[in-house]
């Protein structure tokens, strides 16, 4: 999950109920939204920033609206299609005109989370200024053609969570000359922001969250995402056929269409996100290879496995033995497989959160970091998940040997590699 609203009401409790019949962990007294939701004082709001790119490519991001009219909402029945947005982030090259630089998150988006998904997090409304927050990438540069066809990677972000949590790894992806599409799973996510002004917030919760209800919970969601990743896989075979994204997607970057390499495709999420992965990996024989990012499996992968390459990420607490589905997963497993662990590193820990949350901190000390992220240093973790999964994908799309996988390396210290 991803601590939002929904997320920070079922984390504690969403592995034990996807994975095994034990008692749900109670919700941490500091990610209570009822003692935390109040409005900070005025004055100066913290700011924040993401670590730059290490890639060699600018990087450049396109957000559009999607709509699949082939089957009603599976959310909210009452309405006709399902529309999603998605952002779609590549190497760009460099005009030397001025284009804007992309915000992490969209103004009203933000707005919504700085007053429904940020005090849950111990961060008042109004204490930081979640709309200020740049990323690296320009909005509709061109793309930089130099990079060849690019490899593709679906990312989908954990359950509740806007796809924007996962940008510092995204964007590394994109400036490595990936074309990484990350998708807002409306009615799912906290909060997803429209062209026009408009905000569609999450489906409320039922009242009363046993894990039995959360399991069904993460079920629906998981099947609903599995069919909005394989619709939007749709449309980038589409654009990587030299048409379009449809007529909402408005307007292409230059360089865009034909720019997708569609035998080379990866699914990368965190959390659910990473279950959906895998169930995509299976399901979709146009997906080479897939990346989990601690989350526990849903659904029918957790018993089939893969037979396709695939990685999973895992928070220090994160084992085989404490997760069946995990062990499940691993064992039904018949491709190349890795697992890692990062020491320090909790289930937030894979989310921009991890660098967002201590910036925060530093100016407002009761933040509960530690509960959200871990005790990792935010920099060793972003870029010790950046080598790995760039190397992961580098390998089974790419062919680019690598043997970051056969041993532990110093350049990455707390992070195992677990047989």
């Amino acid at each position: 999950m991803s601590f939002t609203p929904i997320a920070a009401t079922v984390a504690a409790l969403a592995l034990a109920a996807v994975t095994a019949p034990v008692p749900a962990a109670p919700v941490p007294p500091s990610a209570s939204g009822a003692a935390l939701a109040h409005r900070a004082p005025a004055g100066n709001r913290v700011t924040m920033t993401l670590p730059a790119p290490a890639g060699p490519y600018p990087v450049g991001t396109l957000a559009v609206r999607l709509v699949d009219r082939s089957r009603p909402d599976p959310l909210v029945r009452s309405k006709p299609y399902r529309e999603l947005m998605v952002s779609l982030w590549y190497p760009a090259k460099d005009t030397g005109r001025p284009l804007p630089v992309a915000p992490h998150m969209a103004p009203l988006a933000a707005a919504d989370w700085d007053r429904h998904s940020a005090p849950p997090m111990g961060v008042p409304a109004g204490a930081a200024d979640w709309a200020a927050t740049p990323t690296h990438a320009r909005a509709g540069a061109p793309v930089d053609r130099r990079a060849g066809r690019l490899p593709v990677v679906l990312f989908g972000p954990g359950d509740g969570g806007p796809r924007t949590l996962g940008t510092t790894l995204v964007e590394d992806l994109a400036a490595r000359g990936y074309l990484v599409v990350t998708v807002d799973h409306t009615y799912e996510a906290d909060q997803v922001e429209f062209p026009g002004g408009r905000v569609v917030r999450a489906v409320p919760l039922p009242g009363k969250l046993t894990p039995r209800v959360i399991a069904r919970l993460l079920a629906r969601h998981s099947r609903a995402r599995l069919a909005d990743m394989r619709f939007v896989l749709d449309r980038i075979t589409a654009l990587g056929g030299g048409r379009g994204l449809g007529k909402e997607a408005g307007r292409l970057p230059a360089g865009l269409r034909g720019a997708p390499d569609l035998s080379r495709v990866g699914a990368l999420g965190q959390s659910l996100g990473g279950s959906v992965a895998a169930q995509l990996a299976h399901d979709d024989r146009r997906v080479d290879a897939g990346v989990n990012l601690d989350g526990g499996y849903v659904g029918r992968v957790a018993r089939t496995g893969v037979a396709k390459p695939f990685l999973q990420i895992a928070a220090e607490a994160h084992t085989r033995e404490g997760e069946p589905s995990w062990k499940s997963f691993w064992n039904a497993s018949t491709g190349w497989k890795r697992e890692l662990r990062l020491a320090g590193a909790a289930h937030g820990s894979f989310t921009d959160l991890q660098v967002m949350l201590p910036q925060i901190a530093a100016a407002l000390p009761k933040v509960p970091v530690a509960d959200f992220v871990g005790t990792i240093d935010p920099g060793r973790s972003v870029s010790a998940q950046r080598a790995y999964v760039a190397a992961f994908f580098d390998l089974h799309l790419n062919r680019r040997p690598t043997r970051l996988f056969d041993a532990p390396d110093p350049r990455f210290p707390g992070v195992s590699l677990i047989p």
